[in-house]
């Protein structure tokens, strides 16, 4: 058992609401179910986020049937956070795909993850399904907060045809990954703000990508080889964070 307040090593949950030194909260249904299946007692040390940049150490008062209650002992300003912005516009893939790369996106740093569907997106969602698969895609990047440690939790956008993400004002530098794309990152001017298209299985067509150019997004490539589509956005997300961002 930790010491009450001691965060070293303490699970992680994310706790939107109700976040305030010397409070007693219930935890969200997702975070009391967390705490009893790690068998965590009363005493125990857990630390809270709620996604305003802080996180708060605190102390399972009482495990319930229904409901976990903590006490809220401190607050301190933790940043994790990249001095890059990076938006990654995500082609719509089928399996896991999604999840993956939605889930170690956020590890990497992004700010945030546009769905986009595309003419190669082999999943077609019914409205109902999508919102189901948005509000997953967004516990996925809380999931991965928790784990990383990230007290700010990028935010998963509404799927959205390619054509109303590219008809969308953007001041960032725009980035769409091509195998023929003229320029490398290396030879791109650096930024502190980034928007990368990254296509689905078999990738953005001829026309798509050339429609991306057309809007101001540079074609680059990331070497010789052709990568998968959950592959191509964490090998350009980590190029990115060590050359302009984390380092």
């Amino acid at each position: 058992m930790l010491p009450p307040g001691d965060s070293a090593a303490a699970p992680r949950f994310h706790c939107p609401e109700g976040l305030a030194v010397g409070a007693t909260i219930a935890l969200p249904d997702r975070a009391a179910q967390h705490v009893r299946v790690l068998r965590l007692a009363p005493g125990d040390a857990v630390t809270l986020f709620s996604g305003d940049g802080a996180e708060y150490a605190a102390e399972v008062l009482e495990i319930g049937r229904r409901a976990v209650s903590v006490l809220v002992r401190s607050r301190r300003e933790t940043s994790r956070e990249s001095p890059l912005a990076i938006r990654l516009a995500q082609g719509l893939s089928g399996g896991d795909r999604m999840d993956l790369v939605i889930q170690k996106a956020t590890e990497l740093g992004v700010t945030a993850v546009q769905p986009v569907l595309t003419a190669r997106s082999i999943v077609r969602l019914s409205s109902e399904r999508q919102e189901r698969r948005e509000a997953h895609w967004q516990n996925v990047a809380i999931a991965a907060c928790e784990q990383c440690g990230r007290n700010v939790v990028p935010e998963v956008l509404p799927l959205v045809p390619l054509a109303d993400f590219l008809a969308q004002p953007r001041s960032a530098l725009a980035l769409v990954l091509s195998p023929a794309g003229s320029a490398s990152l290396r030879a791109i001017a650096p930024a502190a703000d980034v928007e990368i298209l990254i296509g689905p299985e078999g990738g953005l067509t001829a026309a798509e990508r050339e429609a991306a150019v057309a809007v101001g997004f540079t074609a680059v490539r990331l070497g010789p080889r052709i990568l998968r589509t959950e592959t191509a956005p964490l090998a350009a997300i980590a190029a990115l964070q060590s050359m302009w961002g984390d380092g």
